[in-house]
């Protein structure tokens, strides 16, 4: 059986490497990944909880371009989930009220994007798989990704990027995503996967006995709906968002769920308050699986989980990425 080694750069808690080893799997793979870069420590320590074999560096800002060879392994596929909040409109708004940079003059994480390149410059890995918010695709009108698509187009063959949609594959979810895929050999257009369909609703996802200290306060439920009237006379959007357990989705769950849980409030009956989703749920709408471990504190959980890729489509993504692999024997030279 042949084996296929990867990256997992910006990890967070191990979302992109479970999506590529269920591919791979399901593929007739073995998969090893080599290395994983996060910064957080909170999500270092729920990484190591389920995969404590996994070598880490820390800041991958630390990695200088001639040590690259030295501290980065070879491998065959470079994951990166590279930070988002330069590029969200939230992240943007909070960055213009702080009158601090944003996008790629973010030198805190907006530049991260570099710190890829260069990696994928010297390593030369046989693909790569990249997730961002949906913004990034017109972020500048446009003009970000498509300095993005230049530095990764003089050494990859790098296809449209696309915006997919986690509730169109299988997650209760509303979490639109942009994909960026790229090669080092050119092997025929590649085709992004077409959406599951596979029908489903939010009561699926929810745990049969949720403890009552999830069930938001008098107060809280007060305060909520004293926002949504003030914010709505305002004529700004922010407010809190009932969900009912029959709904198709939920709206995107956020790293910010932990604040107050309004951006998604679970319907409970009439006259009764509504509860916030546990930590378990929101994991499971990301489409992590029951043996994945946390021992994190809820707050932590909900920033992980809210900052986590949804694992059914990156799955369906790197399929179809092994699959336009293995269709060429130049680029499973490595990979064998």
């Amino acid at each position: 059986m042949k084996k296929i080694t990867s990256i997992d750069l910006f990890a967070g808690v191990g979302g992109m490497r479970i999506s590529l080893s269920k591919a791979l799997r399901k593929l007739g793979y073995i998969d090893e990944c080599k290395l994983y870069s996060e910064i957080n420590s909170y999500s270092q320590q729920t990484y190591n909880e389920n995969f404590p074999e996994t070598k880490l560096i820390e800041d991958i800002k630390s990695v200088d371009k001639k040590d690259i060879n030295e501290m980065i392994p070879d491998h065959d596929i470079l994951l990166a989930g590279f930070p988002c909040q330069p590029f969200s409109r939230a992240g943007i708004s909070k960055r213009k009220n702080l009158k601090r940079a944003y996008g790629f003059e973010d030198k805190d994480q907006g530049d991260l994007f570099f710190n890829i390149l260069d990696i994928l410059n010297t390593k030369k890995p046989r693909a790569f798989v990249l997730e961002n918010v949906q913004n990034l695709k017109n972020h500048q009108g446009g003009k970000l990704l498509n300095k993005i698509l230049k530095e990764l187009r003089k050494n990859y063959y790098v296809p449209e990027p696309q915006v997919l949609d986690a509730q169109d594959f299988g997650l209760a979810q509303r979490r639109r995503r942009i994909f960026i895929v790229g090669f080092l050999n050119f092997n025929g257009d590649f085709k992004f996967p077409n959406p599951t369909n596979k029908t489903t609703i939010v009561k699926d996802f929810l745990d049969l006995y949720p403890p009552k200290k999830y069930i938001i306060s008098d107060l809280l439920w007060k305060s909520h709906k004293k926002r949504k009237i003030r914010n709505k006379k305002a004529g700004k959007g922010f407010g809190y968002k009932l969900t009912y357990p029959t709904d198709k989705a939920t709206i995107t769950i956020s790293a910010r769920y932990y604040k107050d849980g309004g951006e998604c409030l679970l319907y409970r009956g009439e006259n009764k308050n509504p509860r916030k989703l546990t930590p378990r749920e929101v994991f499971r709408l990301q489409g992590f699986p029951e043996s994945f471990k946390f021992s994190v504190s809820d707050l932590q959980a909900y920033k992980q989980a809210g900052n986590a890729v949804p694992i059914n489509v990156v799955e369906k993504v790197c399929g179809s990425v092994i699959n336009y692999l293995t269709k060429n024997k130049k680029n499973l030279k490595k990979v064998a």
